[in-house]
């Protein structure tokens, strides 16, 4: 029976095409605002390294100055000074550790078809690229004997690479960056953390960018005085030039520890405390504000990467479909009225209200399957326009398929649901007066 009327319904979507197409597109715009939003939504609040989200923290050190400090206020700057960096790395608190600047350097490529252009990326330590899983496609990363001499060494994104080597393997050559030269050491492979990397670590300037292009040591950059690509905060007198940026009250550097276990948080802490402790005994850090530690997730809430904009957003999305179900109810009341004489006749041949009720009500939800499927699609050519527009953002990659599906469901059964009125309204009808009309 319920395969008898699926056909029926099926059937009745060509009896008004100019109805329910209307109908099914009302639906499809619903689901595809939706699953786009939500979505994209989901890329930007979900876990970007979920196998140790809870082991990497970022320590924050408030190196401000005393004038209009509160006691109990938190650190006024996300960022990190030079010599705090420096004593950080030496410290050798946790397992692994990085201090980060974001850099830009003009590159002179040896190909002539390809004049000087400026690449960003990223000055590190070696523990960076283990700290954040980080794939290689050839060669690695430079040793921690390098980071200490400060080599000129440099691992390259594999578009960087493409774009000045094409499929070759470049590990073991040279290139020139900003005047000197550099070898190659390691090509990244695909790095599918890239669409959020840009706010948890490095780049505080923007949103999704275009991920970083090459790398390389931290001590290298300072060495060369590369200048730090992006704002920093300073305050009282310091040194002009590059030497104004490793003054102590210059903030201009991010840190990341890993630590072996969750647990080994509470140690990290405690090793924090007592380094802020002695640095106020030798008068560098002057305010007594609490010393931060964020895990990744924490991080992203306080960078306040999924803004209440973002949430509205979302509200706005289901708001968009409740819209567009409200209409749907609407364009069901005008199709089922009009068939009216259908169901009167239907009810004198001996059909009881239940099954006009069934037959009507799978015919709704032909119509929710018809227009969900639409809309899933229609959300796809929305995302995969959205990413042609911003490449770092990889949406489709990073979807989560349980939550479309959900909103599939949801779409379909809010159908049905939508349908419940007009298919009640269609069973009272009285077949007499339909069939004296007639």
């Amino acid at each position: 029976m319920f395969q008898y009327y699926f056909l029926l319904g099926v059937r009745s979507l060509r009896r008004n095409p100019a109805l329910t197409a209307l109908m099914v597109l009302t639906l499809a715009i619903g689901v595809a605002a939706s699953v786009a939003t939500l979505t994209i939504l989901h890329v930007m609040s979900g876990d970007p390294i979920p196998d140790k989200s809870n082991r990497l923290f970022v320590p924050l050190l408030d190196n401000g100055p005393t004038e209009g400090y509160t006691p109990g206020d938190k650190p006024n700057d996300d960022q990190m000074s030079y010599p705090d960096a420096i004593n950080l790395l030496n410290g050798k608190a946790g397992e692994r550790r990085t201090a980060i600047y974001g850099i830009g350097q003009s590159i002179e490529p040896e190909r002539k078809d390809i004049g000087a252009f400026t690449a960003g990326g990223l000055a590190v330590t070696s523990d960076f690229f283990n700290m954040f899983d980080v794939p290689f496609l050839h060669g690695q990363g430079w040793s921690p004997a390098e980071d200490k001499s400060g080599a000129d060494v440099i691992v390259l994104s594999r578009k960087l690479s493409a774009k000045l080597y094409g499929d070759a393997n470049p590990v073991g050559q040279r290139m020139k960056l900003g005047g000197l030269q550099y070898q190659i050491v390691g090509v990244l492979d695909t790095w599918k953390v890239v669409p959020r990397f840009h706010r948890i670590i490095g780049n505080d300037d923007g949103a999704f960018e275009d991920e970083d292009e090459l790398y390389l040591p931290f001590a290298s950059a300072i060495r060369h005085e590369f200048q730090r690509n992006g704002s920093t905060s300073c305050t009282g007198d310091v040194t002009p030039g590059f030497q104004g940026f490793l003054n102590s009250e210059c903030t201009w550097i991010q840190f990341w520890f890993e630590t072996r276990t969750a647990a080994d948080r509470a140690e990290l802490q405690s090793f924090l405390d007592s380094y802020a402790t002695e640095q106020r005994k030798l008068g560098r850090l002057k305010r007594a504000a609490p010393n931060m530690l964020y895990d990744v997730r924490e991080w992203l809430d306080h960078l306040k990467v999924v803004g209440n904009d973002s949430k509205l957003s979302a509200w706005l999305a289901f708001g968009f479909l409740i819209l567009c179900l409200v209409n749907t109810i609407g364009l069901l009341l005008a199709k089922f009225s009009v068939r009216a004489a259908e169901v009167g006749v239907r009810r004198a041949l001996g059909a009881s209200r239940r099954e006009i009720f069934t037959q009507f009500l799978i015919e709704t939800t032909v119509v929710g399957l018809v227009g969900g499927v639409l809309g899933l699609l229609l959300a796809f050519g929305a995302l995969a326009l959205i990413a042609m527009q911003s490449k770092a953002l990889t949406v489709v990659a990073h979807m989560d398929w349980f939550m479309m599906l959900t909103t599939f469901a949801m779409a379909v059964a809010a159908a049905v649901l939508a349908g419940l009125l007009p298919t009640w309204r269609a069973c009272q009808v009285t077949p007499a007066l339909q069939l004296k009309s007639q």
